[in-house]
């Protein structure tokens, strides 16, 4: 069946024999499923249409559309609120064009489409299927509107409204630096350790060493694919990513096995990873990197984003620093700092970050100015001690005299100094 075959864009084109399907396409299951296999990740016309009507009638409208679109096109599905180019006018006839022109991505995929053939390749792999009405479907991807998938082809561990209720994305660069992946690994270890389930793309450089570092300290993670479940992608990461199926995570795919990854999927992946957390840390990414726009998506979507920095003259973290330098993320540099990012408001706040004690921190402002006023080596007289201090010889002898009870200073005979082996250096 050829798309060319269909002049979706007029209002007489002439019908065309009915299509059948092999399989119940009224099963809403099986028509989510089909979904997925008929439209590409982020169709933003399939979303809303499926969204509005049901997986189960929308399908049978674009079986009509393949057999009369004429008569389909000027039916009441054009009173679906269809996303158009910005700016653009509401109109009866853009929303026909919009449908004219999807319908004519959509009947080509038509030909022997059976959602239960790769049903049964992910039951063999004890894998499930999840649409918007399972009650395991993670919520925060209704917060992508139109841009929601249809339905998750999950392996390892089906509920992933568990898995996604506290949840953190690192994601990075695939090219990372041995300071990146060790970040990331610290990160994915220290929000494991706190009950956080790790989200990433499954890829080499940082989203792997997120993984491992969830694993290592026996946590869950997840890995959203952009190719098919069947086959993990890509092949170097095939131990690691069974590693997560069989520890308590989740490999899952938006397409149904048998699809292959390629660039505008890996783009559309992005959305999930950044929907489906609660929070998105990008350890790693150059000015133009994937991981940027998850962390847009991110930003857009009104999840917390951080980012860790690197150093200024490092193309790898460049990336992050742009996101800092735009306001759109906050710096993180450790797992207590991303646990509040992402974490319970109280619960989950970071420690206070406190320097190290020191004696003279105790001081009041009159011991602070005799304490800066005291030489480091050759002892000096109450009196240049009071000037140099401001102070009246009086007060500075009293002065002295606590910071002589305190072991900060020492008088050898009738002069004064800082403590420490003839006024050595002592920080203040």
């Amino acid at each position: 069946m050829s798309g060319a075959l269909f002049d979706l864009s007029g209002d007489r084109a002439p019908a065309r024999p009915a299509v059948s399907l092999a399989f119940d396409a009224d099963d809403p299951v099986l028509a989510a499923a089909a979904w997925s296999r008929l439209a590409e990740p982020a169709d933003l016309v399939a979303g809303a249409l499926v969204s509005q009507l049901g997986a189960a009638p929308a399908l049978a409208w674009l079986l009509d559309a393949a057999r009369d679109p004429g008569r389909a096109l000027r039916g009441p599905v054009l009173e679906v609120p269809l996303p158009g180019p910005s700016g653009e006018a509401r109109t009866a006839r853009g929303a026909r064009e919009r449908l004219a022109a999807a319908v004519g991505r959509w009947v080509p995929r038509l030909e022997n489409l059976d959602p239960r053939r790769e049903l049964h390749v992910l039951e063999r792999r004890d894998g499930a299927l999840l649409t918007p009405d399972d009650e395991r479907w993670p919520g925060g991807l209704r917060d992508l509107g139109p841009a929601a998938p249809f339905a998750l082809w999950v392996r390892g561990r089906h509920d992933l409204a568990a898995l996604a209720a506290r949840s953190v994305a690192v994601v990075g660069a695939r090219a990372a630096t041995s300071y990146g992946e060790h970040v990331a690994t610290r990160l994915a270890t220290g929000l494991a350790d706190r009950g956080f389930t790790v989200v990433s793309g499954g890829a080499y450089g940082i989203d792997a060493a997120a993984h491992r570092g969830a694993l290592a300290s026996g946590g869950p993670t997840v890995a959203l694919l952009a190719g098919g479940v069947d086959r993990f992608y890509p092949q170097g990461n095939h131990e690691l990513l069974r590693r997560v199926v069989a520890d308590s995570g989740a490999v899952v795919s938006e397409v149904p096995p048998g699809s292959a990854p390629f660039r505008q999927r890996f783009l559309a992946r992005n959305r999930l990873i950044a929907a489906m957390s609660r929070a998105t840390v990008v350890v790693e990414a150059a000015w133009r990197s994937g991981a940027l726009s998850t962390a847009r998506r991110a930003a857009e979507l009104l999840r917390p984003v951080g980012a860790v920095p690197g150093p200024v003259t490092s193309m790898a973290s460049g990336g992050c620093h742009v996101l800092l330098r735009d306001g759109l993320a906050t710096c993180v540099t450790d797992a207590d700092e991303v646990a509040e990012l992402a974490g319970d408001l109280g619960e989950d706040a970071a420690p206070p970050r406190q320097g190290r004690h020191l004696p003279v921190d105790d001081l009041d402002d009159v011991g602070r100015r005799l304490w800066d006023a005291l030489p480091l080596r050759s002892p000096a007289s109450l009196e240049a001690v009071a000037r140099t201090a401001g102070l009246a010889p009086r007060e500075a002898l009293a002065g002295l005299g606590g910071l002589l009870l305190a072991g900060l200073a020492v008088q050898r005979d009738g002069r004064w100094c800082r403590a420490g082996g003839g006024g050595g250096r002592a920080d203040g």
